[in-house]
């Protein structure tokens, strides 16, 4: 199960902040876990297992012959978009993840880096400093025209592309996973320009910073 917030912002995404997760316990008739989402990309999302819960604490107060269900951490998806849809921010209590609409940072068709997209990626790459992220997943994606291989090639060079940019504010301890994935993947309908401007994009994914008990992220 998950829960989705969408908002809309016309400043900088990489200045948001956002609640991380929550703990839900139950009763015996507590609702099943939701499947992952099919539309996630393989290895894009993890999961953060939840703490134990002693289920003989007598703060609990449950009520005659009831148990409790085993605990597990819900997702709490946070998700921010600029206005015009060009950058979207997703954040869940284990990934931060950003999606830059291709025509942002490439010209038609191609993989060269536009003169606006070096300050977008850096921004992206400041936020993965502050979460003090190693280990970083950048994929591309088009839409459905054209053949599917053109799309693979094309999805991959970009990615190559922001990566390549992102390397130059990051140390030599980050590990990058790179794909193209085509059309793989959409997150809006290809019916429409509108939805296939959505699915042609860039995402950059990584995990959040640890919270320590004090609150602030490690």
């Amino acid at each position: 199960m998950s829960f989705t917030i969408l908002r809309s912002r016309p400043a900088h995404l990489a200045k948001a902040t956002f609640a991380t997760a929550v703990l839900v316990t139950g009763l015996t008739m507590a609702s099943a876990q939701a499947e992952p989402s099919p539309s996630a990309p393989p290895g894009s999302t993890t999961s953060s297992p939840p703490p134990n819960v002693d289920s003989n604490s007598p703060g609990l107060k449950l009520g005659d012959g009831a148990t409790l269900a085993p605990a597990r951490v819900i997702d709490i998806k946070s998700v921010v978009e600029d206005l015009g849809g060009e950058e979207r921010r997703e954040d869940t209590n284990s990934d931060v993840k950003f999606a830059l609409q291709a025509e942002v940072l490439f010209g038609k068709d191609s993989a060269k880096l536009n003169a606006e997209a070096a300050s977008r990626i850096k921004a992206i790459a400041d936020e993965i400093l502050a979460q003090k992220a190693t280990k970083i997943r950048v994929f591309g994606f088009t839409d459905d025209l054209g053949s599917y291989e053109h799309g693979k090639v094309l999805s991959k060079k970009r990615a190559d592309a922001v990566q390549q940019e992102l390397n130059k504010s990051l140390d030599s301890t980050v590990t990058f996973e790179i794909r193209g994935y085509s059309e793989d993947y959409p997150i809006a309908d290809n019916d429409s320009e509108e939805g296939r401007k959505k699915n042609r994009r860039v995402e950059v994914s990584f995990p959040r910073g640890e919270v320590s008990e004090s609150g602030t992220e490690s």
